[in-house]
C-alpha cells in the first residue's frame, strides 16, 4: 500500500510538472492569426494623395487605386482593409507586417530592387504645378526659384538625379503631403510643385485653382503594386485578378469614372 501511494505522488508530481513546462494559449489562437492573414487584404497608402487614395466628402476612405484594390480583394474572397500611412514610413510599415502591400500611385521605376512588384497598371510622369501668372514656362524659367516636393516621392528622386536642374533652384523643400504643397503654391509661399502628373490633373481640376502643369517633363515612369521583397505568393494573387480585370473591362470601367478614360497599361 505504501509503495502504490509513493508511485502515484511520483506521477502527480510529474504530471505537475509536464503542466508548468507547457505554454498556454487561448483556443484556436494560431487558427485565428492565420485565419485573419488569410482573410484579409490591408493596403498601405497616403490620404492625401487624390485622385488614388483620399478621405472622400463622406469621410470614407476612396480613390482610384482603393477601388482596385478592393475589387481585388472581394475577388480573392478577402476582406479590404485600407490602412492609411505616413509616405516616409511605408517600408517599415511594410516590412512590419502591419500591411500587405503599397497601393497608391506607387512609382517601381528605380524601386524594381527594393520591392516584389506586380506587372506596371499604368503610366505616369514627374511634372512641374506652377501658378498661371507667375512667368514659369520652361523648365529654365525654374532657376531661383523655390520648389516643393512630398517627401520621399519619386519627384523628389528624380530631381535628386538630375542635380543639373535642381542645382538651379533657390531653394527644393519637402512636404509631408501634396494638399499641403498646393497650400503653399497657392499663398506664393512656393513657386512651383514638382509631382505626378495624373495627381496634378485631378488637383486642378477639383480646386479649380488657376495653376497650369508645364510641358517639360522631369521623368517617366509606370505604377505597380508593390509587395514586401520575395512575396510573390501575394503579388502573384493580385496580378492574375487585375489580368482577369482588364480582360472583362472592370479596370477601363472604374479608369473611366476617376479620369474620364482608360488609363490602364496592364494588358497593354
Amino acid at each position: 500500500m505504501k509503495k502504490t501511494r509513493i508511485i502515484a505522488a511520483l506521477l502527480g508530481f510529474m504530471i505537475l510538472l509536464s503542466g508548468c513546462g507547457t505554454k498556454t494559449e487561448p483556443a484556436g489562437t494560431t487558427q485565428a492569426a492565420s485565419v485573419k492573414s488569410q482573410s484579409t487584404f490591408t493596403v498601405g497608402f497616403d490620404q492625401d494623395f487624390p485622385p488614388m487614395g483620399f478621405v472622400g466628402d463622406d469621410g470614407e476612405y476612396t480613390g482610384f487605386d482603393l477601388e482596385l484594390a478592393k475589387e481585388v480583394a472581394d475577388r480573392l474572397g478577402k476582406t479590404f482593409v485600407p490602412q492609411p500611412i505616413a509616405w516616409d514610413a511605408k517600408d517599415m510599415e511594410l516590412n512590419s507586417g502591419n500591411i500587405d502591400c503599397i497601393w497608391n500611385g506607387f512609382t517601381m521605376n528605380g524601386r524594381e530592387d527594393n520591392y516584389t512588384f506586380t506587372r506596371p497598371y499604368m503610366a505616369n510622369s514627374q511634372v512641374f504645378v506652377v501658378r498661371s501668372d507667375s512667368g514659369i514656362e520652361t523648365l529654365s524659367d525654374l532657376s531661383n526659384k523655390i520648389v516643393e516636393v512630398q517627401a520621399d516621392s519619386s519627384a523628389e528622386k528624380a530631381l535628386k538625379t538630375k542635380a543639373e536642374l535642381a542645382g538651379t533652384f533657390k531653394l527644393l523643400q519637402t512636404t509631408p503631403d501634396y494638399n499641403t504643397a498646393f497650400m503653399d503654391l497657392e499663398m506664393g509661399a512656393v513657386d512651383a510643385v514638382a509631382m505626378d502628373e495624373v495627381v496634378a490633373a485631378y488637383q486642378i481640376e477639383q480646386r479649380k485653382s488657376d495653376f497650369i502643369i508645364l510641358s517639360e517633363s522631369l521623368a517617366a515612369e509606370q505604377y505597380g503594386v508593390g509587395f514586401k521583397k520575395g512575396n510573390d505568393d501575394l503579388k502573384d494573387q493580385v496580378e492574375k485578378q487585375l489580368v482577369a480585370m482588364d480582360e472583362d473591362g472592370t479596370l477601363k470601367k472604374i479608369s473611366e469614372k476617376w479620369f474620364g478614360k482608360d488609363v490602364t497599361t496592364i494588358g497593354k
